[in-house]
């Protein structure tokens, strides 16, 4: 990495971090980000991103102008160091904006870019999120749910037991408090969870399948577990976000 330059007024200004959401899948950025994001990664030669290769691609996707080798690129990942993290954000304290680019949607939101920020925040450096898609709203905008209070869960557990568990344990909290409840899976696994849900769920708990969203073969519908039953749907290897609610 080539040495950074200081800004003509070192220490008086100090740069911002941009959270800059990208794709939810392999389709032309501008379809689904605004045109202004450009203009924003234009400007900026600091990255924090999860994954250098698929990072260097969406920049170039977005700026094929942008010159690859002005790029100054840090990789924040479950590999990553926590005490190095700090260190991340230097630029900033340079003056130099930097930007933040998660893998998928938008970043800090299931995504390894909230650690960063918290740190932001504790340095006092101003912290810009930018418009962009993030599957998690946009299921729950158009699932027909309780859009007033709901939850999101992350991951489900892989243990088939805690699984099970957990599912008859957010069709609960949804029944008791009204709450819409939101998870997802590993897409490899997604025909199996679906499976289980069907099994698991009461048959007239609903439940919102949200997959491939953003793309040609965008599929959201919501049905009652037993609706759902009655139906083969293929969800294997593609990004799905499930919400039920009792």
């Amino acid at each position: 990495m080539e040495e950074m330059q200081e800004p003509s007024k070192p220490g008086l200004v100090v740069g911002k971090l941009y959270l800059i959401p990208t794709t939810l899948g392999d389709n032309a950025p501008l379809e689904v980000l605004p045109i202004s994001l450009k203009g924003t990664i234009e400007k900026i030669d600091h990255y924090i991103v999860e994954n250098e290769k698929t990072a260097r691609r969406f920049i170039k996707k977005v700026s094929p102008s942008k010159p690859q080798p002005s790029l100054h690129i840090q990789s924040l990942n479950k590999y990553t160091k926590p005490e190095v993290i700090p260190s991340f954000l230097d630029p900033c304290i340079h003056g130099y904006d930097i930007g933040v680019l998660s893998e998928a949607g938008c970043p800090g939101i299931a995504d390894p870019g909230a650690s960063v920020v918290r740190v932001a925040h504790e340095k006092r450096i101003q912290v810009v999120p930018l418009v962009g898609p993030s599957s998690i709203l946009m299921a729950m905008m158009s699932s027909g749910m309780n859009g007033q209070n709901f939850a999101f869960n992350g991951y489900l557990p892989i243990d088939n037991k805690e699984r099970k568990a957990m599912i008859k344990n957010l069709e609960h909290l949804s029944r008791e408090k009204g709450q819409s409840q939101i998870f997802m899976e590993t897409p490899y696994r997604n025909n199996k969870l679906l499976e289980e849900l069907i099994k698991i769920l009461h048959k007239t708990t609903r439940l919102c399948i949200a997959c491939d969203i953003t793309l040609p073969t965008e599929f959201i519908q919501t049905k009652s577990a037993h609706e759902w039953s009655e139906i083969h749907i293929d969800l294997d290897k593609r990004p799905t976000i499930y919400i039920i609610q009792a």
